[in-house]
């Protein structure tokens, strides 16, 4: 398994995961659920119309974190990569995803829609329990 699927194991196992941003040092976060792999990196989706975006614009260094019960967390750290170039498939994904988590849009091509990919990703594996002091790097 590659790095990259192993975080996106992570960020689909959970119904939800979090994305930190921060804008004029006042932190944000927020429950995320779309993740995906294209041209080998990390791809959310997200509206051009929501906070988060305007913070990315602002400030592309974000975090996110996944707890998978009986697994450990993910701590994902990066920049998000905000040239929108999701391929059709992706497009029509996430926007179904959207639309059935009770958003409102027309189409993949919805001009409301942006993705952004994870740049200068890093990612750990943080143990629970017994193992709860290991952090184990992956490799991105």
């Amino acid at each position: 398994m590659t790095g990259i699927q192993q975080v996106l194991e992570y960020l689909t196992a959970v119904p939800a995961w979090y994305l930190a941003t921060s804008v004029d040092g006042q932190p944000h976060v927020r429950p995320f659920s779309f993740a995906e792999e294209q041209d080998g990196k990390i791809w959310f989706v997200t509206a051009n119309t929501k906070d988060v975006w305007e913070e990315l614009v602002k400030n592309p260094k974000f975090e996110a974190t996944s707890w998978w019960p009986g697994h450990g967390w993910l701590i994902l750290r990066g920049e998000a990569g905000m040239v929108d170039t999701a391929n059709p498939e992706m497009r029509k994904r996430g926007c179904d995803h959207l639309n059935w988590l009770g958003e409102n849009y027309t189409g993949p091509d919805d001009p409301r829609l942006v993705f952004f990919s994870v740049e200068n990703p890093q990612a750990w594996i943080c143990g629970h329990g017994a193992d709860m002091a290991t952090w184990d790097p992956i490799d991105l």
